[in-house]
């Protein structure tokens, strides 16, 4: 098979426009194709009076070898068949590894240990979600003071509010793998060729539940509301793992345990801490979500061809170097979106994007972010980021004026340094259960609350309309990344053999993509240890 890349097509071209202009690169009539597909589709909008796409074409040949020989060097690559996730089999009867978490890091960690024959058992902290997205709102009492430091710790939450998006600046092959597999699971084909593929938040579970049933069918175990409670081990390798579930405490002997808990599990996090696992601080972000009419982002990147039903509803993406030196962008653009609750502890609120696959919604939202370091933690506790985080998070929560309504400030109140008194409907605010007209003063560090005037202002010199008065931003953003990085080695592990820190909550991962990758590299590592 081989691909042809840089086709620029017409928004209102017939399907095989693409491999006719694929051939016509190539010098080849259509007798000799065999298959054909779009490998590769994206806008490209930087001509506002010609907004277009740019594919890649894969064409397999009758005579491809003979035909590769003839091209110019450029015109074309050799490409192998897109395949899902390849592992060898084998027969295994040791001890049954351990993944706890089922996020996108350990769904794949647990399905490549299911398909090596090791029958993997999850620890699931959540609930089961099956047919439909829904969610079950599980605030947890605070936590004990730690006795190693001043800093005070909740209970950490997963991440239950995602919506699907693909988009990953890593360059590994597994990516296509993990594509392939969400696809076969059930996720929409044109995630195999979109620049920025997205399940959607009303399909992801299905594709999940999909995924869930053959790691089952291949003997593994799902073990749904475990929490990870504790880990033994002996002169630093790991024994066994304990943990509560529905059932009460239970204990799993093993001598391999996947640590893939997220980003939001600062409990278990606390918890590894004190069991010796080597940990270090990481940068992290913080900020609001920026909502704006779809319409209004649909006419800034498209201009006139905005609303041609090619092309769907518009993303950006944007980032700027503010006067201190930090940095503040987009992230988790959620196109035809709304603004959702994210919260996991009593007395706290922390917000989160995302979209349904139709991206059909009258508002777009994106998290609008600024650089957090690690000296502005304060403590040199590895965990500290944690810390504050929950300051953030309860001081929205009285910004909202409790019952979990968010804080919302108008873009226009933010620039002019007022608080907000009352929103005029212009941007509807799709938070829920309500929202509460503020001051982010009162929520923001001063440097994110500054970083957020300065950024809103150089965006909209990107982004004709992003400063518009009416948009309204909604606190707080905390839980963009994981502000801890679980130190492992060449083998994997952590200071403590057999546990392997993996995806977004060891500080391995930045997305759904990302994480997965390393949900099957760890699991790979864990069968080359075996």
């Amino acid at each position: 098979m081989i691909r042809i890349g840089n086709i620029k097509v017409h928004l209102d071209a017939d399907a095989d426009v693409p491999l006719l202009l694929a051939l016509k690169k190539i010098k080849t009539d259509t007798s000799a194709v065999t298959s054909w597909r779009v490998s590769r589709k994206s806008v490209d909008a930087r001509d506002k009076g010609d907004v277009h796409f740019v594919l890649s074409v894969d064409i397999q040949l009758k005579n491809e070898d003979a035909v590769f020989k003839k091209l110019k060097p450029g015109t074309a690559v050799k490409v192998q068949p897109l395949s899902g996730l390849q592992v060898l089999r084998r027969s295994y009867s040791g001890p049954r590894p351990v993944v706890a978490g089922f996020g996108p890091g350990g769904l794949f960690a647990a399905l490549t240990l299911a398909r090596a024959g090791m029958r993997p058992i999850v620890l699931e902290r959540g609930e089961r979600v099956d047919k439909r997205a829904r969610t079950t709102e599980r605030f947890a009492e605070i936590g004990e003071l730690d006795p190693e430091s001043n800093i005070q710790f909740g209970e950490g939450g997963a991440g239950a509010f995602s919506d699907g998006k693909l988009t990953t600046g890593i360059k590994d092959k597994r990516c296509a793998a993990v594509l392939k597999e969400l696809y076969n699971h059930g996720a929409p084909e044109e995630i195999l060729y979109l620049a920025r593929p997205h399940i959607g938040t009303d399909r992801l579970p299905r594709v999940v539940a999909s995924i869930r049933e053959e790691i089952l069918s291949w003997g593994g175990e799902v073990l749904f509301s475990a929490k990870l409670t504790g880990i033994r081990h002996r002169s630093g390798q790991l024994e066994a793992v304990e943990y509560t579930g529905a059932d009460g405490p239970g204990e799993i002997v093993t001598d391999a345990l996947i640590v893939a808990i997220g980003h939001s599990a600062a409990d278990t996090q606390q918890m590894l801490f004190r069991a010796g696992v080597n940990m270090v601080q990481k940068p992290f972000s913080v900020g609001a979500r920026i909502e704006h009419p779809q319409a209004l982002i649909n006419k800034s990147q498209y201009r006139q061809f905005a609303g041609h039903p090619a092309l769907g509803a518009a993303e950006y993406h944007l980032s700027v170097k503010l006067p201190d030196g930090r940095g503040a962008y987009t992230f988790c653009m959620c196109p035809g979106g709304t603004v959702a609750a994210a919260a996991s502890r009593i007395g706290g609120v922390c917000v989160n994007g995302m979209s349904p696959f139709a991206r059909d919604g009258e508002n777009a939202n994106a998290a609008l972010l600024v650089d957090v370091r690690t000296e502005d933690f304060g403590d040199d506790h590895p965990l500290a980021g944690y810390a504050l985080q929950r300051l953030w998070e309860e001081r929205a929560f009285r910004a909202g004026g409790g019952q979990y309504f968010a804080p919302v400030q108008l873009a226009g109140d933010l620039l002019a340094g007022r608080e907000t008194k009352k929103l005029n409907g212009a941007v509807r605010p799709s938070y829920r259960p309500g929202v509460t007209p503020a001051d982010f003063r009162a929520v923001l560090p001063g440097y994110a609350y500054e970083g957020l005037r300065f950024a809103i202002q150089a965006f909209d010199r990107q982004l004709k309309g992003f400063a518009l008065p009416d948009a309204v931003l909604t606190a707080v953003e905390s839980r963009s990344s994981c502000p801890v990085r679980l130190l492992r080695d060449s083998r994997f592990e952590s200071s403590i053999g057999g546990l392997y820190p993996c995806g977004e909550g060891a500080g391995y991962a930045g997305g759904i993509m990302s994480a997965a990758v390393d949900g099957i590299r760890v699991a790979e590592a864990v069968i080359g240890n075996h």
